[in-house]
């Protein structure tokens, strides 16, 4: 039995070794098998947790010669989600196209040399299918939902929508008028407001400063140049990949990716478009609006990059920060310290932690929503628990923000769209798909140490970046400051600050 084990344990990747090794020495009756202190239920859950860690689908990737990337998780559904995430957003753009990447991807569904718009409509309708698109600052992604028997006609008209669209003048002319009743509709959600602020302020003067929708004379002026610009620039073969999750065959999708992609990509000639550089200012955007009954407030620090080693520990600490609403129940329960203090004294309505990771900089920090009054103890809590994180968190705590962090990872990945966008997201990021046992191995290493010693490098002195949409009052994030950091911080940088 023990030669069993060693070999199943030899034909394991090495991620999934490391959670077989306890199992597999309870198997082979080991020291480390102790019956009288293992209850039934107990063994049953060991063996079933280490069946699971066998059972997860393998997650196949092959790159083609034009370097198209493909990859998929077959998990034997009859439905299917196939897409294309594209390393372009609108932090390829510069002032004068900004928006462009935004505005390809409405006309994208507005028809092609093959199908008409209606024809498209239809054919998806059909097949009882979804289609669908967004972008993002570094991302445009293309994907559609369907049968599994129906993997190949959405693949054929994904490849189709972003190689053969017509880019019609009609079409481009109709297009501006919803991209502007979008933005109107953006600017009444003062989350998104306050996040585009946030990026302007901490990213003044480069790429990841402008908004993704661009400003409004850029949307009144992109014309079918500057899309097709965009397309020969951007939409080439090493940037792309094609991912699939659910009831999808990695082998036929490789033959559909080489009908389709196989080809046409490698007409695309020319460098690759370079990351254009951003760096990060401490400084401050404050928007007065005298309307406004509450104060919407964002601050960050400057974080790290996706594939940076510290990523993993910001995570875990942002955990700890958690969030609260006053629709929750039990707020004076709640593990989150911030979140304990802002219910027993009322000092906001609502804050949420985020760490947003770009190619090579991030933001760290929190949202909330405040009574005027009470924004500047609200503030003065937030600094205390961020420097609490650099000083005296303790290991209990740091273990419940792990297993919290862990549940909401895989809760997250419940189907096959989300099981899709990790894939196709982690591509672009990684170059790889990480194994969910050696996730799990990575946020199991960090201990209360660890998270102390990230925090003092990112958030001890560093001067932050804030945006707020307020009335006239006063807010200062830096009272509790040292000089040095008031030294360092730049001054505001927008008009429309007081």
């Amino acid at each position: 039995m023990a030669a069993a084990a060693a070999a199943r344990a030899a034909m394991l990747p090495a991620a999934r070794r490391r959670l077989w090794g306890f199992a597999g020495r309870l198997l082979s009756g080991g020291a480390a098998w102790r019956p009288a202190c293992l209850g039934g239920d107990r063994w049953r859950s060991t063996q079933a947790a280490a069946q699971v860690v066998l059972n997860v689908p393998e997650t196949r990737v092959t790159c083609l010669e034009n370097g198209l990337r493909v990859a998929s998780e077959d998990s034997g559904l009859s439905t299917c989600t196939v897409g294309l995430w594209i390393d372009a957003g609108s932090r390829y753009e510069n002032e004068k196209n900004n928006g462009t990447a935004h505005f390809l991807e409405h006309m994208a569904f507005k028809g092609t040399k093959k199908r008409s718009q209606l024809d498209l409509e239809l054919e998806i309708e059909n097949m009882g299918a979804h289609l669908n698109a967004y972008t993002s600052r570094e991302q445009t992604v293309y994907y559609a939902k369907a049968f599994s028997k129906d993997l190949p006609r959405a693949v054929e008209i994904l490849a189709d929508i972003i190689q053969n669209s017509t880019l019609g003048e009609a079409e481009i002319e109709r297009e501006r008028g919803v991209i502007l009743r979008e933005m109107q509709e953006v600017e009444t959600n003062l989350q998104e407001v306050v996040f585009d602020y946030l990026h302007a302020t901490a990213y003044q003067n480069t790429a990841l400063g402008r908004t993704i929708l661009g400003p409004t004379e850029n949307i009144k002026s992109i014309n079918r140049k500057d899309l097709v610009d965009y397309i020969t620039t951007h939409y080439k073969g090493p940037r792309i990949v094609l991912a699939a999750a659910g009831g999808v065959s990695h082998d036929e999708l490789l033959e559909l990716a080489k009908l389709h992609f196989g080809e046409s990509l490698s007409r695309h000639t020319g460098e690759m478009p370079a990351l254009p550089p951003c760096r990060f200012t401490g400084s401050e955007i404050r928007v007065r609006d005298d309307k406004m009954p509450l104060a919407h407030l964002a601050v960050a620090v400057e974080a790290v990059g996706w594939a940076h080693p510290d990523t993993i520990c910001l995570m875990v600490a942002n955990t700890l920060i958690g969030n609260w609403d006053r629709s929750f129940g039990g707020g004076m329960n709640l593990s989150s310290k911030l979140a304990q203090l802002s219910c027993h004294g009322n000092l906001c309505h609502s804050f949420q932690s985020f760490n947003t990771s770009y190619t090579d900089t991030g933001l760290w920090g929190i949202y909330m929503v405040c009574e005027p009054a009470t924004v500047a103890d609200m503030l003065h809590v937030v600094q205390k628990e961020w420097m609490r994180l650099c000083t005296s968190v303790t290991e209990s705590e740091v273990a419940r923000a792990k297993n919290l962090l862990k549940t909401n990872m895989l809760l997250q990945l419940d189907g096959s769209t989300p099981i899709c966008e990790d894939i196709g997201r982690q591509m672009l990021c990684y170059n790889r798909r990480i194994p969910i046992p050696e996730l799990e191995a990575r946020i199991d290493a960090v201990s209360a140490e660890t998270i102390r010693e990230v925090c003092t490098k990112y958030i001890y002195e560093k001067s932050p970046a804030l945006a707020a949409v307020v009335l006239r009052l006063r807010i200062d994030f830096h009272e509790h400051e040292c000089n040095t950091c008031r030294e360092r911080r730049s001054k505001p940088h927008s008009a429309s600050v007081y």
